[in-house]
């Protein structure tokens, strides 16, 4: 190529080379630039709230279900065959209250909650000062009876003295009076002298009479102020335990406020219902057996000792047999007093759970209810019965 050719294709080439670079499609580019073995981009959209709690809420129940099956495995009741009827209800032992016969001061308390107490056992006393004094002055009534007692016979030693007095003079005058020695005047003196001295007798007596009575209501009286300061000395009635202590030292209460509230602990009982095709199988004295939900494999031995006669429940308006059916009844189920004495330490009152009732007496009871000779909470292991 000739110079004068070079010098025209020099400016061209350098127009070409400043002329811009024709632009490619994105994907295109990228796939030039991406090396074939690269892994793809994948554009993932974050999840939802209400998806997030779906989620949980969907754990949750799954959770919730599982532990509510294991519950009800473990605390379902077992299969009941058909001569047994059962209630659910609370072991109860009978409460006692212990309270103040008279309106006083509580001097001394001797017991306190959960202390075991035995029948005559002091547990509180109050303050008898006001009675002790009654006491003293009706002492000295009786004192003062006595003695008018003792003077009263001695004016009856007198009176009769004065009346033998009066008869041997009467009889003189009498004697007299036929020998012309004395007159009827005086014979007549002699007769109202015996009179007066024989009434005299009699009123002696009769004083004497009205001092023994006045002894004997003076003693009744004394008596009477030392039962009641027997009675301000406060008592367990029977064996127990202790529950309740409603009052302290110091407080004065009413007539018939109360210290205490004991469980008699040789009274353990459940109360139950039941509806009337089941209660109407039940009779005093049917086997039973009682099961709390904290020991449900030890059911106690018990038995039937209270029917109710009309039903607790009772719809508004009852004119049909279904109806007839929901009407429920308390039945009581009582624990042998001398099983429930023998473990009275072991008594716990308010404890849920079910009596199971036997209506035919010829039917064994299945192996989940046979009663142990210690079974329950108020009885420890033992032999099955």
């Amino acid at each position: 190529m000739s110079e004068t050719e070079k010098g025209d294709a020099a400016p061209l080439q350098d127009k070409v080379s400043a002329a811009p670079a024709p632009q490619l499609p994105a994907t295109q580019a990228q796939a030039e630039v991406r090396p074939e073995n690269a892994p793809a981009i994948v554009e993932h959209k974050p999840a939802s709230k209400t998806a997030i709690w779906t989620r949980r809420l969907a754990i949750l129940a799954l959770i919730g279900g599982g532990a509510g099956y294991l519950f009800w495995q473990a605390h379902r009741a077992p299969a009941i065959p058909a001569w047994i009827v059962y209630g659910n209800g609370r072991l109860e032992a009978d409460p006692i209250d212990i309270a103040a016969k008279f309106a006083g001061r509580i001097a001394q308390l001797r017991a306190d909650e959960g202390d075991k107490v035995v029948a005559g056992q002091v547990v509180a006393v109050m303050d008898v000062r006001d009675m002790e004094q009654s006491l003293k002055r009706g002492e000295a009534q009786v004192d003062q009876a006595q003695k008018l007692i003792d003077e009263a016979r001695a004016n009856l030693v007198q009176s009769q003295s004065a009346a033998l007095l009066a008869q041997q003079q009467l009889a003189r005058t009498e004697n007299l009076l036929k020998s012309g020695y004395a007159t009827h005047e005086l014979l007549d003196q002699r007769r109202q002298a015996l009179d007066a001295a024989r009434a005299a007798q009699a009123a002696a007596e009769h004083r004497i009479g009205e001092a023994e009575k006045a002894l004997i209501a003076a003693r009744h009286d004394a008596e009477l102020t030392r039962v009641n300061i027997a009675d301000n000395t406060l008592v367990a009635p029977r064996d127990g335990r202790i529950e309740y202590r409603i009052a302290n030292i110091g407080e004065v209460l009413p007539a018939g406020g109360k210290v205490f509230t004991m469980l008699d602990t040789s009274y353990v009982y459940m109360d139950v219902y039941l509806p009337t095709l089941a209660a109407d199988k039940v009779k005093i004295g049917s086997d039973a057996r009682i099961v709390v939900d904290a020991y449900p494999d030890r059911p106690i031995p018990a038995k039937v000792s209270f029917l109710a006669e009309r039903a607790q429940f009772t719809p508004k308006m009852v004119e049909t047999k279904h109806d007839r059916d929901k009407l429920m009844f308390r039945v009581r189920v009582r624990i042998d007093p001398a099983r429930s004495k023998a473990h009275a330490d072991s008594v716990r009152s308010g404890l849920p759970g079910a009596a199971y009732i036997k209506t035919d007496p010829d039917a064994a009871w299945t192996p989940a209810l046979q009663g142990q000779t210690g079974a329950g909470p108020e009885a420890g292991q033992g032999k099955k019965e």
